[in-house]
């Protein structure tokens, strides 16, 4: 399995075709900048579908997403959180944030 999440970007028209699995996602701007990493966890209501509706309408600027469906969300959430601090210097511009580890991803 790759470090990074390296699923083609879906449009906002495609979010009726997500369900109420369990799973990470990251949302981009136009330009395919990415601007939050989230998950959707066993307390999420509706799964990656509520999740992904919610922050879309929470941050204007992210118009794409993609999904990875995982039930080991949790740990594959701080491992896309650590490669994007590896790949940007900086979390995503809307996560807030918090302290993680180092992955050296190839």
């Amino acid at each position: 399995m790759a470090v990074r999440l390296t699923k083609p970007w879906q449009p906002v028209a495609a979010l009726p075709t997500l369900h109420g699995h369990l799973g990470v996602f990251q949302l981009a701007n136009a330009s395919g900048e990415v601007v939050f990493i989230g998950c959707a966890g066993g307390q999420s209501r509706f799964g990656l579908g509520g999740e992904v509706t919610a922050r879309l309408q929470e941050f204007s600027d992210a118009t794409q997403f993609r999904v990875e469906i995982t039930s080991a969300y949790a740990s594959r959430l701080r491992e896309l959180l650590m490669a994007h601090v590896a790949d940007h210097g900086m979390l995503p511009t809307h996560n807030p944030p918090m302290r993680l580890g180092r992955i050296s991803p190839a």
